[in-house]
């Protein structure tokens, strides 16, 4: 039988779910919905059972990895420059577009419709966050920004200790390898997840939900697609004098999988793939994208706040000042950490309203429509993450560019799994 495409199965993933989850709210088939919520569920799951143990191999590898580039502190630096530099012009057209639409207005939604969160952020909650108090917890509760954290240590350490720490990291990579061709074969299921996960969504919301949401939806669709199909192609062609449509040629397997799976530290094996196959070192590529994955969150933490901050201010009938729009960037570029972890931007958005004093029953009125912008906030998210390690490269003159001229879209094949450098 012909092989079919990952692209054309994850289409047909998406209309399938689209299709059972219609069916089953129409003709309210509860063992059909029931299946649905399982079989994205079961797929998350997964996905959350490799997370801990990866961002913290893929992390301390990375550090480590920076011996072996030339000019790694200058390396680094320049691409937490450009992270900053991209989330804040991505933080900037949400602002623009949420002032230009006013997504708040006709909703027929009242401050009465929105709960507080179950779990909220805030700065001291984010700075005090970072420590662990002990070494199990931030793995047993998914605290990534902890793990992150111990990671980094972990990693510096064993560069101070340089020959002795060679027995951990030669254990360390060796890991990693095996946790990234496990989760390749997790990744292979997306088309499976896509149908729970969509179907799912459908099926508990409904089109009414979509609709009364609709402008609001409509902004952060059109927002991430500025940025992704916009900002990141000018950037390419003015600052790195790279073809654009060879970026996304390279990158469109990553990007796919974000969009379905939603999830930045789950698609990384297939980031770190595809930005390696753009022409980026690979020492420098294995630094970059894990450090990315767990940071670089243009639409989840620029985007997404930016737009739902003023939908908020309108609900609950607040006005927002300058001050406030230039909290909202402050808090987009310096609070992108916050939002590390596998899905959604929930504390992004509680530590956005937390910090210009709005409403947390805001956040209620936002999380049954989540699931739908996460889509393609994520899409956006590695996107990015792809994207700055290509610039990095190009200006430092280490990008491999017969590569990134060369570069195609490859099948998801579990053989091509990358390895840890």
């Amino acid at each position: 039988m012909p092989k079919i495409p990952f692209w054309a199965q994850i289409l047909g993933g998406l209309v399938l779910g689209v299709l059972l989850g219609w069916l089953a709210r129409s003709q309210q088939i509860d063992w059909l919905v029931t299946t649905l919520e399982q079989v994205g569920g079961v797929f998350i799951g997964l996905l959350k059972l490799a997370v801990a143990p990866l961002v913290f191999f893929a992390i301390l590898v990375s550090i480590t990895n920076l011996r072996k580039v030339n000019n790694a502190a200058r390396l680094a630096s320049r691409t937490l420059l450009w992270f900053m530099i991209t989330s804040l012009i991505a933080v900037a057209i949400g602002l623009v577009i949420g002032l230009v639409t006013n997504p708040g207005a006709g909703t027929g939604l009242t401050p009465d419709d929105g709960d507080k969160p179950s779990t909220t952020g805030s700065w001291i909650d984010f700075l005090t966050g970072i420590i662990p108090t002990d070494v199990i917890t931030p793995f047993t509760e998914l605290n990534v920004l902890q793990i992150v954290f111990m990671a980094a240590v972990a990693g510096i350490a064993a560069l101070q200790l340089g020959e002795k720490a060679q027995p951990i990291l030669a254990l360390s990579e060796s890991v990693l390898s095996l946790l990234q061709k496990a989760l390749w074969w997790v990744i292979r299921l997306a088309p499976i997840g896509t149908v729970g996960l969509i179907g799912s969504a459908i099926a508990t919301y409904g089109w009414d939900l979509i609709g009364k949401y609709a402008t609001f939806t409509a902004d952060i669709y059109i927002g991430c697609a500025i940025v992704l199909f916009g900002v990141y192609p000018l950037l390419l062609s003015t600052v790195a004098k790279l073809n654009p449509v060879q970026f996304f040629k390279g990158a469109w397997p990553a990007i796919q999988l974000a969009f379905v799976s939603r999830s930045s530290v789950g698609t990384m094996p297939v980031t770190q793939k595809v930005t390696e196959r753009l022409g980026v070192p690979k020492e420098y590529t294995s630094f970059a994208v894990p450090f990315g994955a767990t940071t670089k969150m243009d639409g989840c933490a620029a985007i997404y706040p930016a737009i739902a901050a003023i939908f908020v201010a309108q609900i609950f009938d607040i006005q927002l000042g300058l001050t406030d729009y230039l909290l909202i960037a402050f808090v987009s570029v310096v609070g992108s950490a916050a939002t590390a972890g596998l899905t959604g931007a929930t504390v992004m958005l509680t530590l956005t309203l937390s910090t210009l004093g709005l409403p947390m029953e805001g956040v209620g009125l936002l999380l049954a429509i989540d699931p739908i912008l996460d889509m393609i906030r994520t899409a956006t998210n590695v996107a990015g993450q792809a994207l700055v390690p290509v610039l990095v490269s190009a200006r430092e003159n280490i990008l491999d560019r017969t590569a990134y001229d060369n570069a195609t879209s490859f099948e998801l094949d579990a053989k091509e799994a990358p390895a840890a450098a």
